[in-house]
């Protein structure tokens, strides 16, 4: 699919000029100076600061524990206790466990992993996605970009095994391990396709086809700055520009894919508003409002940040308000961001 917004016009919109400030704690922390301009600008300067400390620290990875293949969670706890694993329970989440302590042999290694009794994550906000898109079961579901399977997992365990999942990706490479996990952990409601999301939609007849759709979109990956150093300098504005063109057309794919009355869920391990609040904007204008953003569950927004409503000189949808921002400055976890929209009957 051809996108339908241009690279010079998302560019001229996401452009900001950092300040003297945000060039002097770039240089401090090793980052570009635009992208500390945008924390100061979201945060302000002590927030932004704090969260600069944040991405410092480790992420804590955290595990699911899969009930397709576990019957009591409660055991999967006790014999990961005894090779010396610390867990603590997420607050939001009965399966879902953050590991405070690691024990041996590694949590990619145990016989508990092994037999798919849980999936590792590198922390816990990709848990939060399935979650919030609430797939009934019975149910057919398209996740877009699905490798390596955490959330196509996840939603599968939701759904009971029940239903049809079609999980695509386009990378050779990473459908292999989607293909192993979805093995290991007793997934049998899933076809799983090689493809590109921005020509398959169309090319497969998958238009007002499914129930519930999930694009975790391929992004600039800045919430993973604590596993991953390289992205404080990865991405120019340029660069940024890219990646924003190609999420605005796969969000539009993704509507296009949905029925009537289904759901869409969107979601980036990145905190930049270009990539999140304005992605939604524009898809929703340029799908002429067939597509409306919907509150989640309550819990999320008392324990995580509500979405932007405005950045720079930019002003977004006013339900963006109703979006989930996750920082780890304030939440301890990797930064991210998750959308829930209704298509319009």
């Amino acid at each position: 699919m051809t996108p339908i917004i241009s690279f010079e016009e998302v560019l001229k919109d996401i452009y900001i000029k950092p300040s003297e400030l945000a060039k002097d704690l770039a240089k401090i922390y090793g980052y570009r100076a635009y992208m500390v301009e945008r924390y100061i600008k979201i945060l302000g300067l002590e927030d932004a600061k704090e969260l600069l400390e944040a991405m410092e620290r480790s992420l804590k990875p955290s595990i699911r524990c899969n009930t397709l293949r576990v019957k009591n969670c409660n055991e999967l706890i006790k014999s990961l206790s005894e090779k010396g694993y610390e867990l603590e329970k997420l607050k939001w989440y009965n399966e879902g466990f953050r590991v405070l302590k690691i024990g041996k042999p590694k949590l990619g290694a145990t016989r508990e992993y092994l037999l798919g009794h849980y999936y590792l994550y590198r922390g816990v906000a990709s848990q939060l996605p399935p979650l919030i898109m609430e797939p009934k079961e019975n149910s057919c579901v398209l996740d877009m970009c699905a490798a390596p399977g955490g959330k196509l997992t996840h939603i599968a365990q939701l759904m009971r095994n029940t239903g049809l999942i079609i999980g695509m990706d386009i990378s050779r490479k990473k459908m292999r391990a989607l293909r192993s996990h979805v093995n290991r952990l007793g997934v049998i409601n899933t076809i799983l396709i090689r493809a590109n999301a921005l020509k398959a939609i169309k090319d497969l007849g998958f238009e007002n086809s499914f129930d519930y759709v999930l694009l975790d979109a391929p992004c600039s990956g800045e919430g993973l700055i604590q596993i991953d150093r390289s992205r404080k300098t990865k991405t120019s504005i340029e660069d940024l520009a890219r990646i924003i063109t190609k999420q605005i057309t796969l969000l539009l794919n993704a509507f296009i894919a949905t029925k009537p009355g289904g759901v869409i869920v969107y979601s980036t391990c990145s905190i930049a508003p270009e990539e999140n609040e304005y992605v939604v904007t524009k898809a929703i204008e340029l799908f002429e409002g067939e597509v409306s953003i919907v509150k989640v569950d309550q819990k999320f927004y008392e324990m995580f940040s509500e979405g932007l409503t405005e950045y720079n000189r930019l002003r977004f949808l006013d339900d963006l308000r109703y979006a989930i921002r996750l920082y780890p400055h304030k939440h301890d976890t990797e930064g991210f961001f998750i959308c829930k929209m209704v298509r319009k009957s």
